[in-house]
This record gives C-alpha cells, sequence and structure tokens, in this order.
C-alpha cells in the first residue's frame, strides 16, 4: 500500500484496506499506539488490538461488506496534525445467520500527525448516524435512538 501523502488519504487507504478485507493494511495507517473506538464503544488501544479487531469482522460479518467514502473534511490542528472527519457508507454487513442487512452510515473522525513524512492515525472513532434521532435513550440495558422534537 502506498503511503498517505495528506491526511486525507487516511480514509481512503481505510476504504481500500477494508474493501480489500486486507486487516493488516487498514492497521499500518495507524501509529503503534493509536486508540480506536467503534460504533458501539469497544476501544482498542494500539495497532496489533486494531488488527486483529478488524481482521475478525472483516472476515466474519463484514466479509461481504463494501465502504464507501462520501464527504471527508480536513482541520489542520497545527504543525503537522490534523482532524479527519469522513462519511461512510456501508452495504452488504451480514446477520447472525449470513442475510444481508440495510446500509448503514457513518462518521468517523481520524486523528492524524505526520511522522517522519508520513500521515499516521493516532485516534480514530466511528459513530452510526441514526436517521431521525437527536440521542439515545438508555433503559432496561438498552439503547434506543429518540428525537425529543414536538
Amino acid at each position: 500500500m502506498k503511503q498517505p501523502i495528506g491526511p486525507e488519504e487516511i480514509a481512503h487507504g481505510f476504504a481500500d484496506a477494508w474493501n480489500r478485507r486486507d486487516a493488516g493494511a487498514l492497521a499500518a495507517l495507524f501509529a503503534e499506539d493509536a486508540d480506536f473506538v467503534n460504533v458501539v464503544g469497544l476501544w482498542w488501544h494500539n495497532r496489533a488490538d486494531i488488527e486483529r479487531a478488524h481482521d475478525y469482522g472483516l472476515s466474519t460479518f463484514f466479509r461481504e461488506s463494501t465502504l464507501k467514502a462520501g464527504r471527508i473534511a480536513v482541520k489542520y490542528a497545527g504543525e503537522g496534525v490534523a482532524v479527519v472527519h469522513v462519511r461512510w457508507r456501508l452495504s452488504g454487513q451480514l446477520d447472525q445467520n449470513g442475510a444481508s442487512l440495510d446500509d448503514r452510515q457513518t462518521v468517523m473522525v481520524f486523528v492524524v500527525e505526520k511522522r517522519d513524512g508520513v500521515w499516521v492515525a493516532i485516534a480514530a472513532q466511528n459513530t452510526d448516524v441514526v436517521p431521525g434521532a437527536k440521542t439515545m435513550q438508555a433503559q432496561g440495558g438498552t439503547l434506543r435512538a429518540a428525537d425529543y422534537r414536538a
């Protein structure tokens, strides 16, 4: 895989590695000590854990999925540091019985740093977009989307 030449290339590299089911290439976009929080709040604290978690998902319930980047926005936070937001569309996720599920949209945030001339992700968080919802409600051990607007 080519090295990211700009912060936004982290997002493109992530989608490319995802779509090739290459957890090693996906993890290589991250620093050794990177943090990654997924859509349900699982928090991985290093590149090896990020690779292991994605290898599992990409070989099971995401094995037929496609990840496509939509809008990508970069904000520089000083010399050699940037925040990258990307809107994803995920299609082809499988349920527990192997049936295809509906498409999902998420927004992912990468914090990237230029180290030795190469952009690497030092942190990432992915958040599901829940259509029509404004917040989540926790009750009885479950979360559900809610909209308080009249």
